[in-house]
This record gives C-alpha cells, structure tokens and sequence, in this order.
C-alpha cells in the first residue's frame, strides 16, 4: 500500500509544533533530518539535540489519488504554522528495515576476519566468516568505531579467552570473538532490540554469546580476559570503574565510540585502573586499548 509523504524545510524553527499538528491530522509517522549534513555529536546529559537546520517528514496513510492529496494539502496549509510550503509525494511500500542493506556487501577486518550479509561469502577461502544481521541494533561494521575494534580483535590472541562485549548492539564483536577463538563470551546491552539481535546473530553464526542486560550484577564471566566497549565517550569514562571490577589483572581492554579530541579525558579517566593508551584513529574517531594493572594507581 502506498502512503503520502509531506516534507517540509524548517531550517532553525522548533519543530515541536508541526509535530503536533502533524499528528493530530494523522500522520502515522514523524521524523526529523540533518537538512545540511551537520552531524550532532555527544549531546549533554539530559539534552535533546537537534541540528542547526532540519528537514520534517511526514506519513500519511490512505488514498493517493488527486482528490485526496488535493485534500490534504488543504487541511495540512489550513493547519500547520505559519512557515514553509509543505511538498506532497507518493512513496511506495516496502520493508524499510531492509533498504539500507542492498549496499552492505562483505568486508574485510584485519588478515582474516569477514562480516558477511546474509548468503554472501567471504572474500577468501580461510577467513574467519561472520553472517550479520543488525534488524534495529547498531553495528555492521560499516561505521569507523565498529571497524576499529574488529580490526583490534582480529589481532588479538583470543584463544579460550572469556571476553565482555560492553554494548554489544547487533553482537557483532562478541561474535567476531567467538568465531576468532574465544572461549566464553558476554554481551550486554542497555537496548532490548540489541539483545535481540546479538541473539539472533550468534544463533545465525552457530556461537553461544551469554545476552545480558547491562544493569546485570554480578556480570557472569567476570573478571574476564578482555573487554571491549564500543559506545560513547562519556559513558566510556564514567564506567571506568566498573570496567576495572570486570576486567582481571592482566586483562585486555579496548574502548571506541571516541572522537579525537576526546582521547585525553576518556584515557585519563580509566588510568587509574588500566595501563591504556591510543591505538589506532580512523576518520576522526579513536580506539584506546591497554591492560589492567594489578593495583590502582
């Protein structure tokens, strides 16, 4: 079934207001773009950011022939503040989860690690082969945080290793670990739908990943030989101590979700419990990697 589609141009107006009017005139959905590609980075605790211009869309489901969109567009400029000229289009049906993945196509992670999508091999004969699915986690590899820390376990001796996946998203670190070796793996997440989805993954890759909630205590496994965290930098440095009960002495730790000028504190934050230091950047983010000391500094 094909639906209608507004979209309007609000540059800096709040758009809270159309919104509300959006809605009350029954749009099934609402949602708010970057009009002129200014990425919105870490916002503050709290906070709602938002872009310096946004582009607003709108569907509506229903009738697409002339007369009702005539009759739409009438009720939308009768109803809608005062502001930008609403454009109507027809957007055709389709599973809107699935579009992205038509340009996701395998790659390669190190000397021998693939993500794969489903169905497709792997570039090479050997390689250590991971089928992903994300459905609505994060995490394909595609994103540079993501690339760092495949490319930092790959590298790795994992060998029967007990390893925490601290975010796991999609569990693609998680399973990239249990395909490359290790022993016992632990995934927790703060998102349902990424538990969801590390599930199904390590099921579609024949591994068995622990799924937890992150709030879990105790965490299974723990302390564990390696963690790897790929999040936000300042959850990264807030859970610094709770990172250093889930880590042995000895053990390894890798932490991405890092812009470059965040490197210091992020560091700083977790050197009292971690010989840690940057590893690798790649398009403005950071990996930091490093062991755990046996006592704190």
């Amino acid at each position: 079934m094909p639906f209608l589609e507004l979209s309007l141009e609000l540059g800096p107006r709040d758009p809270a207001p159309f919104e509300d009017a959006l809605f009350e005139l029954g749009a099934i959905s609402v949602t708010l773009e970057d009009a002129a590609d200014e990425p919105v980075l870490e916002p503050a605790p709290g906070a709602t950011p938002l872009w310096p211009t946004v582009r607003l869309k709108a569907l509506f489901e229903g009738p697409t022939h002339g007369p009702a969109v005539a009759a739409l567009d009438r009720r939308l400029r009768a109803r809608l503040p005062q502001g930008p000229e609403p454009a109507l289009r027809i957007v055709e049906d389709r599973p809107w989860e699935r579009e992205w993945l038509r340009d996701f196509r395998p790659m390669r992670f190190g000397r021998r690690l693939w993500i794969c999508p489903g169905g497709e091999p792997a570039g090479e004969a050997d390689a250590v082969r991971v089928e992903l699915d994300p459905g609505l986690a994060f995490g394909t590899g595609t994103h540079a945080t993501t690339r760092l820390c495949l490319e930092w376990l790959d590298g790795q001796p994992l060998e029967g290793a007990t390893l925490i996946d601290y975010g796991c998203g999609s569990g693609v670190l998680g399973i990239a670990a249990a395909r490359l070796g290790a022993g016992r793996v632990i995934a927790l997440d703060i998102d349902p739908q990424a538990l969801i989805a590390t599930r199904d993954n390590a099921l579609r890759n024949s591994v068995t990943i622990e799924v937890l909630p992150a709030a879990t205590r105790p965490v299974p496994g723990a302390p564990a030989d390696v963690l790897v965290a790929n999040i936000l930098a300042g959850p990264l440095a807030g859970l610094a101590p709770h990172f250093a009960a889930l880590v042995r002495p000895g053990g390894r730790l890798a932490l991405s979700g890092i812009l470059e000028p965040q490197v210091p504190a992020v560091t700083e934050a977790n050197r009292p419990w971690f010989d840690i230091g940057l590893t690798a950047t790649l398009d403005g983010w950071a990996l930091l990697s490093g062991r755990r000391l046996a006592d704190p500094r």
